[in-house]
């Protein structure tokens, strides 16, 4: 059965992937510039027969292993960036950059892609069509796949597309996803109330700006809770309220700022529309003005349903697998979300909890201790190879 041999050659390759994502682990880089990252990569797959293109607005690169027969294309992505933030795991291959930590598992995604490209390489004789494996920086809030896009990298766009994302709180080797809306869109909210400052022992003679910013995050919440179908999950989140210099000073003006989380393009201009006529509004009342600044964040991620399908039966057959259904979407982001609006695809998450302890207790990525069962990675190249032999064989059917 090819699932059995794609889990093999995986297991075979465990030693490399595992060395790969700890290299890439120990040297995290951030943002758009992921140069040492790349070119650990491109070290690791020197010997195969790829064609490499690299982008000028970003690090990006996609490398093409072409079969020995014309046939379909499909793409298999996985992100190199890593999270401004400090690590406290106390791994021997821990950061050695300080303020630095792949606490999102980018390195293990970066490693198991290239796992998937040496098993489809091995493969390649047999193999009608080709493979794009799309190594991408820039992921955490960057845009970096858009960027990659508009570098024209993935021109022209393949007819499938697949990713995984590690959750290191989910069952060791079990594969989730759902088809339609997996995650959501996040933009940045910003909403400055002005008014008239004084002292603060006058307040009638000011127009207070402050009293108005809280009662507009009060709106926000009846908003989201009274007008949108509770079906339908939206998240707005005011994170910050910043206003004032000292104690007793009534300030000009004050700065509300945080997140808005929706699951459809159209919910999420709706949404827009709505905060602005309410800050305007609940402004205006108290003779204030009120600016609403939506700043876009990544589009809602959208499952195509045969993606998500193929999918489940990836994982199905490889032995002791397993393929969930998610019940519902995740309200978390994701930029491969450029990638899906333009090209039939899906994304599905892969638990590395450790194997033999409670996953529900483990560490969440974005944490300073979050750590990875690296015996699931093969695994995960697996998956990722299984999908595109499968789709290079028989499309969506």
């Amino acid at each position: 059965m090819l699932a059995d041999h794609l889990l093999d050659q995986a297991r075979d390759l465990a030693p490399r992937i595992v060395a790969l994502r700890r290299a890439i682990h120990a040297e995290p880089e951030l943002g758009l510039e992921t140069p040492l990252t790349l070119a650990k990569v491109r070290a690791e797959l020197a010997d195969l027969p790829l064609e490499w293109r690299e982008g000028t607005s970003c690090t990006g690169a996609v490398t093409v292993l072409k079969g020995a027969q014309p046939g379909r294309s499909v793409l298999l992505r996985g992100d190199m960036d890593a999270l401004p933030m400090p690590e406290e795991t106390g791994l021997e291959f821990a950061s050695s950059i300080a303020g630095r930590m792949h606490a999102c598992g980018h390195d293990t995604h970066t490693a198991m892609l290239a796992g998937a490209a040496r098993i489809l390489a091995a493969r390649q004789d047999e193999l009608a069509g080709e493979v794009r494996f799309m190594f991408q920086p820039g992921e955490e809030g960057f845009h970096g796949a858009r960027f990659m896009l508009d570098d024209g990298l993935l021109d022209p766009l393949p007819e499938a597309a697949f990713a995984l994302h590690i959750m290191p709180n989910y069952k060791h080797g079990v594969l989730a996803s759902r088809a339609g809306a997996l995650l959501a869109a996040a933009d940045k909210l910003e909403i400055t109330v002005t008014g008239r400052g004084g002292h603060a022992s006058l307040p009638h003679q000011t127009r207070d700006p402050i009293p108005v910013a809280c009662e507009i995050v009060t709106a926000i919440q009846a908003l989201v809770t009274r007008r949108y179908e509770a079906a339908e999950p939206m998240v707005v989140t005011v994170t910050q309220l910043d206003a004032g210099s000292a104690h007793n000073v009534i300030p000009d003006f004050a700065v509300l700022k945080g997140t808005i989380r929706t699951l459809s393009p159209e919910r999420r201009q709706v949404i827009r529309d709505d905060l602005s006529r309410i800050a305007e509004g609940i402004a205006a009342a108290h003779e204030c003005t009120a600016e609403v600044t939506v700043i876009d964040g990544f589009p809602p991620t959208i499952n195509d349903a045969r993606a998500a399908a193929l999918f489940a039966t990836v994982a199905g057959e490889l032995p002791g697998g397993a393929f969930e259904t998610l019940p519902h979407p995740i309200m978390g982001a994701e930029d491969f979300s450029y990638v899906l609006e333009k090209v039939p695809g899906a994304m599905a998450f892969l638990g590395v909890a450790a194997a033999d302890g409670d996953w529900t207790s483990c560490c969440g990525i974005h944490s300073t201790r979050m750590v990875v069962d690296e015996s699931a990675l093969p695994r995960g190249a697996a998956i990722l190879a299984g999908c595109a032999v499968r789709f290079l064989e028989r499309g969506w059917v």
